[in-house]
């Protein structure tokens, strides 16, 4: 039988009985954790994220600082609101339906997903997807081998500001972008995967995938990070340091200019999560997610050549032959 109909199957018995699908999350070391598991367990929890309950958490953690000083504060608080605490991953896959991987170093979410995709468990990974371009081809590529739903993003390409500006009728034909915001680094990654994916994704949720080169400036307060698409569209992100960092965006189209507006928070990113564990459908597809992610990784490309433009399809090439090599060993 179809993985995804077993999953509606699932889903529909437990619907039934009234029982909430149980959330189990992966590295207790960052501020979504709890911020999450308030939305989800939530009593008076509404529509998508209804029905959704964080029953088992496993700390996990790495010996990056916002990891190993944080990881100990926040598996507290999980426990003292009720959660049950692990010590293993397969622990926590005996107890729970779907997983979200929470661990604010990506570097270790490959090991981390394999366990829960083999498990066949519809599987949330925050952002970023991974710590490398050829670890994030090769989660999706082991999630579609064994037909499990896997979705990631960063909060801020939900937030209401970026949904209505890609509705927005008086802005005609989207022509162009720009986001900007904070964009400081974690050691171990490439230069955008830690903090710059929150305006790089917001980025694509405005201009869509078709990229074809990117190039970087690197200043010490500042990266300008500017792609060019395959239609001749231009979108740039805007990477801040020692600076004013607020989030912002801007969308050039046929008709207007127009800023998107501020506001938004974690709920509508978990309204998605909710809907993408109740359906097992992403609202973001994977090749879509794959691509921001080879973006980032061709600006550290352009950085390392001086700032000379970076082919997408051919850092994209590298990257899965990569992914193809480390996937032969799982």
């Amino acid at each position: 039988m179809p993985y995804a109909l077993c999953l509606g199957l699932v889903i529909n018995a437990q619907a039934a009985d009234s029982a909430p699908l149980r959330a189990g999350m992966i590295g207790l070391d960052t501020s979504h954790v709890p911020a999450f598991t308030k939305i989800f367990n939530n009593p008076k929890a509404t529509g998508d994220i209804s029905g959704i309950r964080i029953v088992v958490g496993y700390p996990g953690g790495t010996d990056m600082p916002a990891s190993r000083d944080r990881v100990k504060g926040f598996t507290e608080g999980l426990r003292t609101n009720g959660v049950e605490i692990v010590d293993t991953i397969p622990k926590l896959l005996e107890k729970v339906d779907v997983v979200l991987i929470e661990s604010v170093d990506g570097r270790i979410h490959l090991q981390e997903a394999i366990p829960v995709i083999k498990a066949r468990k519809p599987l949330f990974i925050d952002k970023p997807a991974a710590g490398s371009l050829e670890d994030t081809i090769a989660i999706y590529e082991l999630a579609k081998q064994h037909n499990v739903p896997c979705f990631s993003s960063s909060s801020l390409r939900f937030v209401p500001g970026i949904q209505e500006l890609i509705k927005n009728d008086k802005l005609g034909t989207m022509a162009g972008a720009i986001t900007w915001g904070s964009c400081t680094y974690q050691p171990g990654t490439p230069d955008m995967f830690f903090y710059g994916i929150h305006g790089i994704e917001p980025l694509y949720a405005l201009m869509g995938p078709g990229c074809e080169t990117v190039t970087r400036i690197q200043t010490k307060d500042t990266d300008v990070v500017t792609g060019v698409w395959s239609d001749g569209r231009v979108g740039a992100y805007r990477g801040i340091r020692n600076n004013n960092s607020t989030f912002g965006a801007m969308a050039f189209g046929s008709k207007a200019i127009i800023p998107a507006a501020r506001g938004g928070g974690y709920e509508e990113l978990c309204k998605e999560i909710g809907r993408f564990f109740k359906s097992g459908k992403s609202p973001v597809s994977p090749e879509e997610t794959i691509e921001i992610f080879a973006f980032m990784e061709a600006a550290d490309e352009s950085k390392r050549q001086g700032g000379k433009p970076v082919s997408l399809h051919e850092v994209l090439a590298k990257g899965r032959a990569a992914a193809a090599s480390k996937l032969k060993g799982l």
